[in-house]
């Protein structure tokens, strides 16, 4: 697998973490898809890349509670 990731890539963190270190952070990547990884692992953790449209249906059930415990 080709590395999308550079040092440069902008990750972000939900206003919601509060400045936690264990959030999701999420950036562009190249070829126009969605990086998501975990925080905590800090800047060389692995990242989840996926299709804009796989991303923007995960956020919606997500924000619909279809992931709730």
């Amino acid at each position: 697998m080709a590395q999308m990731t550079t040092p440069t890539t902008a990750w972000r963190k939900s206003v919601r973490c509060g400045g936690s270190a264990t959030c999701v952070e999420v950036a562009a990547l190249a070829a126009g898809l969605v990086g998501a990884r975990d925080s905590k692992q800090g800047p060389a953790a692995p990242a989840l890349a996926v299709r804009p449209a796989g991303w923007a249906s995960f956020v919606s059930r997500v924000r619909a509670g279809a992931f709730d415990l």
